[in-house]
């Protein structure tokens, strides 16, 4: 049996990386394919990567051309899901890769976005406890930003086995250009980005932060505080996450390395790897592929948590395609891959 697939916002990154994906998919077939400001024109001329679908026009992002699709990818700015969802059919399959419907606290949403929450969706990362059941039966679904897939994978482990402390999480990551959008911003241009590093969002105001903290609250089972530093890189897409956390009184090294094996073993898109080798975005590109490594610094009492993903595979598209593949009783490796592109 194969569905049929809308996709929104197809002329930027995010949506982009979803057509890459379900061009390839076995059991999709790819409908409407949307857009705003780029309506009328033809994909190829925005994504030329994508040959086999060149030739399709973008039409307007309505509730009437994305009608009448088993599933619909939202890929549109913060804030212009919700209106847009109401219209679609409760029987539709509908996938917010913007942040929209990440949330659980309004209060939040409110702070970090200034405007209305349009209400929660079963959040999509299949690999945090609870989540495949809950995706499984889901109809509407919230793609995690890029941060927190990463940040959150990273973690999961140690709070999940309670081996570390909830009150002092400091992350720091980097990030390529990409997570920005496609949009012409003076500060992504070549010439401002190459050569250096520069972080932003400093001081707790980066709009991933609640979601983090949601996440990890969720595996924790109380409240988990982060401190959380962003950081752009020179290169187009990637994430390199180094999170730490103080180590419970005990913990051992061993202790956490047994629990990171054991709590990723079954899963096909997150690994611990050898000790002695780190993750780098290279290894990881274009995949829905997590890489973690960890360490503890006994002198600190902390944890080292080195995780690195693709921020428009398994970051976005990726992790949308896989909740998708729950949602409709496929296979959940369906149409995705943990093998990169090398060198």
């Amino acid at each position: 049996m194969s569905f049929t697939a809308a996709v929104s916002g197809a002329s930027g990154y995010a949506g982009g990386e979803v057509l890459r994906l379900l061009a390839d998919h076995p059991e999709i077939e790819i409908g409407a394919v949307t857009a705003h400001s780029n309506a009328g024109q033809r994909l190829g001329e925005l994504q030329p990567h994508l040959h086999p679908l060149a030739d399709r026009l973008l039409t307007e992002t309505t509730a009437a051309n994305l009608a009448g699709h088993d599933v619909v990818f939202l890929a549109l700015p913060h804030g212009a899901s919700g209106e847009l969802a109401a219209q679609l059919g409760d029987d539709v399959l509908v996938i917010d890769a913007a942040a929209d419907h990440r949330l659980e606290s309004a209060a939040d949403w409110e702070r970090f976005y200034a405007s209305t929450h349009q209400g929660t969706w079963p959040y999509g990362l299949p690999e945090l406890p609870g989540q495949r059941e809950e995706l499984a039966a889901s109809r509407r679904i919230a793609v995690p930003g890029c941060y927190p897939t990463t940040i959150l994978l990273g973690l999961a482990p140690a709070f999940a086995a309670g081996l570390v402390e909830p009150d002092d999480v400091v992350v720091v990551a980097a990030t390529g250009t990409s997570g920005a959008g496609k949009s012409l911003k003076p500060h992504l241009l070549g010439s401002e980005v190459m050569g250096g590093m520069s972080p932003y969002g400093v001081g707790g105001g980066h709009r991933h932060t609640p979601e983090i903290e949601q996440g990890l609250s969720w595996v924790a089972g109380q409240p988990v505080q982060v401190s959380f530093t962003p950081t752009l890189a020179p290169m187009p897409r990637g994430i390199l996450a180094t999170s730490t956390a103080r180590t419970a009184p005990g913990v051992s090294e061993a202790q956490l390395r047994e629990a990171y094996a054991a709590h990723y073993a079954p899963e096909p898109f997150v690994h611990l790897l050898p000790e002695g080798q780190w993750p780098a975005t290279k290894q990881v590109l274009g995949t829905n592929h997590v890489t973690l490594q960890l360490a503890v610094d006994t002198r600190a009492g902390r944890v080292i948590v080195i995780s690195a993903s693709d921020n428009l595979t398994k970051g976005t598209a990726g992790g949308a395609v896989q909740s998708m593949n729950l949602a409709l009783g496929l296979p959940e490796t369906t149409g995705l891959t943990m093998i990169g592109a090398a060198p």
